[in-house]
């Protein structure tokens, strides 16, 4: 049977590739979209917000229809959105009178796609019958990372092969990913993420929580911690080092994501022999120096290390933060993880925002915009913190309740009703 689920676990590795091919690819063809449609700057940053604004609202409302509908369906109609907004942002642009609302168009469509995935793959993996779920979610965000890196090395590849004007045929290869995934998980075994009868946590129940609210925060601060630097590496590496384009994504964005991919990957191997929550204390500590590195080092290349060690530092952030909000509230269920996709996403738009109003306030110096940046890693690892003091007073009442009840099943509601 563990076999069986396997096949679902690399379905759902893929299932996050495809997600960053739409998040990342398009980005990559802003500049040329500009030349060529004649579109003006203003509104190519309008495509970001409004992808990023989707996914939001996706997360928000699949909470009612998810569960409803089913998982499989719901991963099959992701997966067909993707494919169909890499295939439409290729023919829109040509056949519509206003080139920009065509581009609008084909993001919209594969932006649900994205905001879908978001919710479901991460509670599919968790169903999953697995020795060690944090390990499998570790691992399974990291290949976010290896898609990032990878759409963009083989696009700057294709590109300068094959050349930029040839764009269309990439989008069209990169549409054939998310087709054939959406084909595998057609056929694959999901399990249910709550037992026969359960039913999960409404929004009412989760909203009274404290634990909660202290994971929502965690995953606000995840994002914030992982974008604010990763949005702004391409620019240091530009005007820091005064290399292209080309060779600054690769040495900032594409650095940032190999080193947390390696960072997921680490803890998605050897998971088992290490404390979840004292890799994410280490690792908050190391981020808040990265940032310090960032922001006071007065040499470039040091900046640019500084940001690489940044992406290690962020990459058992967000997991991290799902594996513990499971094994605190395992009766969450879609409502618990797509709020905390929804905070993660929230995270990666306002971590950005922040980090570029401080900037500008200080006349557009990056520096002083990462280290306003700073809070966030340090807001997460009093998160971690406060998580770890509750699960220390939780494992008390329990062993107390066990110790005067001969029905240890209940330990696990009252728990629920502790962290209230």
């Amino acid at each position: 049977m563990k076999n069986q689920y396997n096949k679902t676990i690399t379905a759902c590795f893929v299932g996050y590739i495809v997600q960053a091919i739409v998040n990342n690819f398009t980005p990559l063809l802003f500049l040329f979209f500009q030349k060529c449609y004649h579109i003006p700057i203003s509104q190519i940053t309008l495509l970001v917000t409004f992808n990023f604004g989707i996914q939001l609202l996706v997360d928000f409302l699949s909470v009612r229809f998810v569960d409803k509908i089913g998982y499989r369906i719901s991963m099959i109609i992701a997966h067909v959105l993707a494919a169909a907004g890499l295939f439409f942002l290729t023919v829109l642009p040509e056949i519509l009178p206003v080139s920009f609302i065509g581009i609008l168009i084909a993001v919209m469509i594969y932006a649900v796609g994205g905001g879908l995935l978001e919710v479901l793959v991460s509670p599919v993996v968790e169903a999953c019958p697995s020795d060690n779920k944090e390990k499998a979610m570790s691992l399974l965000h990291s290949f976010y990372c290896w898609g990032h890196a990878g759409v963009v090395l083989i696009s700057t590849v294709f590109f300068y092969v094959v050349g930029i004007d040839n764009w269309k045929i990439l989008a069209i290869i990169w549409a054939v990913i998310p087709i054939g995934n959406a084909f595998v998980f057609s056929k694959v075994p999901i399990a249910p993420l709550l037992e026969d009868g359960d039913t999960g946590l409404g929004l009412k129940e989760l909203f009274r929580m404290k634990i909660f609210w202290i994971l929502l925060i965690m995953m606000i601060c995840a994002g914030a911690s992982e974008q604010a630097v990763s949005q702004w590496a391409s620019a240091f590496a530009e005007k820091g080092l005064g290399i292209s384009k080309a060779a600054g994504d690769l040495a900032g964005p594409m650095a940032f994501a190999v080193l947390m991919g390696i960072s997921r990957l680490f803890y998605g191997k050897y998971g088992d022999r290490i404390n979840l929550e004292h890799f994410m204390i280490y690792s908050s500590f190391l981020c808040i120096l990265s940032y310090l590195g960032i922001s006071l080092f007065s040499i470039p290349l040091l900046n640019l290390i500084a940001c690489a060690v940044c992406g290690l530092s962020v990459g058992i952030m967000w997991p991290g933060t799902f594996s513990k909000a499971s094994a605190a509230l395992p009766k969450g269920g879609t409502a618990m993880f797509a709020l905390l996709a929804l905070g993660g996403d929230i995270g990666c738009s306002g971590g950005p925002t922040l980090v570029g109003m401080v900037s500008g306030a200080f006349g557009d110096n990056l520096k002083m915009g990462i280290l306003a940046g700073i809070i966030f890693p340090v807001l997460l690892l009093i998160g971690v913190i406060l998580c770890r003091r509750q699960k220390k007073i939780t494992k008390y009442f329990c062993f107390f309740y066990r110790s005067c009840h001969t029905d240890k099943h209940n330990c696990t509601i009252l728990s629920s009703v502790f962290y209230r």
